[in-house]
């Protein structure tokens, strides 16, 4: 189970929420957040259960990121990103969305902040969904570009997932295998076949895809026996793409959803 948002922190009740999840016996909690409120949350939410974070960082240079993230705090979340790495979170990785003429000359120096940390950073195609779709494909640079990059700090095999991970491909470092760097595409290839994941959105819909307002109503499912929660899971999971007759974050209908409302 992840928590997303939007930015998740921002809820007076993330971390009764992260207990509860973990009372009710979920195995592997994960949150992705923007860190702006990481440094005072991450004793709580780690004290609560959740084991996985990841933070959105998109790039090191205070001015950029500033811009990037319109008016974010680079000083703030670094600290906070150090107050999660003391109190001991299982796995912490890097979001980084990567965009032509702004990051794109970071990625080097993120890939070597991150693994300097012991972290994974992961590097985004900017897709066309929301704000996304003024963007591409101006501003888009592609996974496969990204690779070419970095090669000179990456092992030449072909990106790989993990198992029950969600879309990101990873590839080793050269020089030591415990590092690794991990690319999300969704413009240049949907991975919609492959996509294992419902979402629950804060308005009540079970949501089958990042890129399309179909779904299941669900406001009430605490009210309803544990076998319709069932059904309305699998009513869920029948409307996700196939990644050939609808390919996901490329539709046009894309660019009209929110990602602030349901995240990613």
């Amino acid at each position: 189970m992840r928590f997303t948002g939007g930015e998740p922190l921002l809820s007076p009740h993330v971390v009764r929420a992260v207990a509860h999840a973990r009372g009710l016996g979920v195995a592997d909690l994960a949150l992705t957040t923007n860190g702006t409120r990481l440094a005072e949350l991450a004793p709580a939410l780690r004290a609560a259960g959740l084991g996985r974070l990841t933070l959105s960082l998109d790039s090191l240079d205070e001015a950029r990121f500033a811009r990037m993230t319109r008016g974010g705090k680079l000083g703030r979340v670094l600290d906070g990103l150090e107050v999660a790495r003391r109190v001991g979170f299982n796995e912490i990785k890097l979001n980084a969305v990567v965009l032509r003429g702004e990051n794109d000359s970071e990625l080097e120096s993120i890939t070597l902040f991150a693994w300097s940390l012991g972290l994974v950073p992961r590097f985004i195609e900017v897709m066309p969904i929301a704000e996304g779709a003024k963007l591409v494909p101006e501003r888009l640079v592609p996974a496969r570009e990204m690779r070419e990059r970095l090669a000179h700090l990456l092992l030449p095999d072909e990106p790989v997932r993990e198992l029950d991970r969600g879309p990101a491909k990873y590839v080793a470092s050269r020089s030591d295998p415990r590092h690794r760097v991990g690319f999300i595409t969704g413009t240049t290839d949907t991975y919609c076949e492959s996509c294992d994941r419902l979402r629950v959105s804060a308005d009540g819909m079970l949501r089958p895809c990042l890129a399309s307002s179909a779904g299941v109503a669900v406001e009430s499912v605490s009210r309803v026996e544990p076998g319709e929660i069932a059904n309305l899971v699998e009513r869920a999971w029948a409307l996700k793409p196939d990644g050939r007759v609808f390919r996901g974050c490329t539709e046009p209908e894309a660019a009209r959803l929110s990602m602030r409302a349901i995240g990613g």
